[in-house]
């Protein structure tokens, strides 16, 4: 069976380093300090819609049908992948009217609402969810 490489330590939280590698057709081994590319160090949910966008060939719209989510939350996905990988993100110099600006908190609440109607959370969790976000919006706010 084949498990997923861990790259975080389940006691202290810091990165864990690949030390042997074996040939799956010989007796080969090789023990060193290996790292992983950072794409295999990415969430499941990350590695998931990476493969969507690339099916899509990059294509918002695909994407949003392929998914079953909103522009604002693929645009979301995007943005935290790209994150994730320590890329810089280049807000656009483009206005916006207040009316049109989508915050963090407001994407967030609308990625749990398509959770909740795709059937991938429960009310409670959803509930939850958006209880701690609210939660840790305040803490941002008196910092």
């Amino acid at each position: 069976m084949n498990y997923k490489i861990p790259h975080r330590c389940p006691v202290c939280d810091h990165e864990l380093k690949i030390s042997k590698l074996t040939c799956t057709y010989c007796p080969t081994k090789i023990e060193g300090e290996f790292s992983s590319c950072k794409f295999c160090r990415l969430p499941r949910e990350q590695i998931l819609f990476i493969e969507a966008f690339i099916k899509c060939r990059g294509n918002i719209k695909e994407v949003e049908k392929e998914l079953g989510i909103s522009y604002p939350t693929v645009r979301s996905r995007l943005d935290s992948v790209i994150e994730a990988l320590d890329y810089s993100l280049e807000k656009e110099k483009e206005p916006v009217s207040e009316n049109a600006a989508i915050t963090k908190e407001q994407l967030r609440r609308q990625e749990i609402l398509e959770a909740l109607n795709r059937g991938e959370i429960s009310a409670q969790e959803a509930a939850f969810q958006m209880r701690k976000q609210r939660g840790s919006n305040f803490e941002e706010e008196i910092d």
